[in-house]
């Protein structure tokens, strides 16, 4: 039977870890975790993968995928699958410690963080970000670690914010990992982090996976990458068992792999991400990989946050166009001529809209379909 359990954000998502105990032994049924605070989302998601139903043996997690279109996937995990997750993690890392939470917990993200204090045996520091990341509370919840070991797990947006306090920033560099997934980490906030003193690891991975399986590029034990015609193919001990409800799915066709919808490439045995296959933009009978060119802007700079997408053009078919959050003043001109020194002119964004900050989903990562359609109608 699988049972609907509501995850409250801040401290009190520790009433989830005796249950998580219990999952990781076996012991109870399983659990489809749902934000306490959100009852939309949870009629979304009760209405998808129908708690209160019975499921298939063996199956202890089911975790949402992040999108907020259509109608939500929920990846079937396993005891061991997750064990295997956060084992290989520690492994990596250089054996377990003590997890701050600054994520929400009932995503895999945040609820890895959870699974890995169990398994440690570490009670874990969790921050409240139900009203946002605060950089300034995040030197709180630093402080109130035991050692030896501390690790964190945050996502770009959360990176980028915790510069603005330098305090924030000497507190992540006192731990011994920070963990950095959800979305691609620019390459000018990497050197930056670097800079500053902060271990960062970057994870890639999925609910499908149990969370990151992939760590700067590297497999982690028992993960299995190939590239099937510039597809990333995913396989190992943390893999999903398939989709509730979705026995067909064709990402689950091939036993022991998923297919994702990611395209990549292998370099001596180093996995990079170059975009997704259902992200890209067909311009004038050309296609433009919004990933590749965000790279790129994000080099100038003037530019803290950016996200391209492509906008209808009668011309064109597809418009790029860009939303930048930028730390001084700049126009489109300068960061066509930015595009233009590295990338083929076509890439190089017709319009550029200046915001505040971008529409996040899920465990903060970039809500493309949410920026398109704020952008259309600006």
């Amino acid at each position: 039977m699988l049972d609907s359990v509501a995850v409250p954000s801040g401290p009190a998502a520790a009433d989830l870890l005796p249950r998580l105990s219990r999952l990781l032994a076996g012991d109870g049924p399983a659990l489809l975790p749902v934000p306490a605070d959100d009852p939309r989302e949870i009629r979304r998601l009760h209405e998808a993968l129908s708690p209160g139903t019975p499921i298939d043996d063996g199956v202890a997690l089911v975790v949402a995928t992040s999108g907020t279109t259509g109608v939500p996937k929920g990846a079937m995990l396993s005891a061991s699958a997750l064990t295997a997750s956060a084992t290989a993690t520690e492994e990596r890392l250089g054996g377990p410690g003590s997890w701050l939470l600054t994520l929400p917990a009932h995503h895999i993200a945040g609820l890895q963080v959870l699974l890995r204090s169990v398994l440690a045996g570490t009670a874990p520091v969790i921050m409240d970000v139900s009203a946002g990341f605060d950089p300034a509370a995040l030197i709180e919840a630093v402080g109130r670690m035991s050692g030896p070991l501390r690790y964190t797990s945050l996502v770009p947006g959360q990176l980028v914010k915790a510069f603005e306090n330098p305090e924030a920033v000497a507190a992540l560099a006192s731990l011994d990992a920070v963990l950095l997934g959800g979305a691609a980490t620019p390459i000018p906030l990497r050197e930056r982090a670097h800079e500053a003193g902060i271990r960062l690891v970057r994870t890639y991975g999925m609910s499908e996976t149990a969370g990151g399986c992939v760590y700067d590029g590297v497999p982690l034990r028992d993960t299995e990458v190939r590239i099937d015609a510039g597809r990333v193919v995913l396989g190992g001990s943390t893999l999903a068992s398939g989709y509730r409800g979705l026995p067909d799915h064709p990402a689950f066709a091939e036993p022991g792999w998923f297919r994702t919808d990611d395209a990549g490439t292998m370099v001596d045995g180093v996995l990079s991400i170059s975009g997704r296959l259902d992200e890209a933009i067909s311009t004038g009978g050309l296609t433009v990989v919004p990933q590749v060119v965000e790279a790129e802007l994000a080099t100038h700079p003037a530019v803290l946050e950016c996200a391209v997408v492509g906008l209808p053009d009668e011309r064109l078919g597809q418009k790029v166009v860009v939303a930048v959050v930028a730390s001084d003043p700049v126009t489109l001109a300068e960061l066509r001529s930015h595009i233009a020194s590295s990338l083929d002119v076509t890439a190089a964004p017709r319009e550029l809209f200046l915001v505040d900050s971008l529409p996040t989903r899920g465990p903060g990562k970039l809500d493309r379909a949410a920026l398109r359609t704020m952008l259309a109608t600006r």
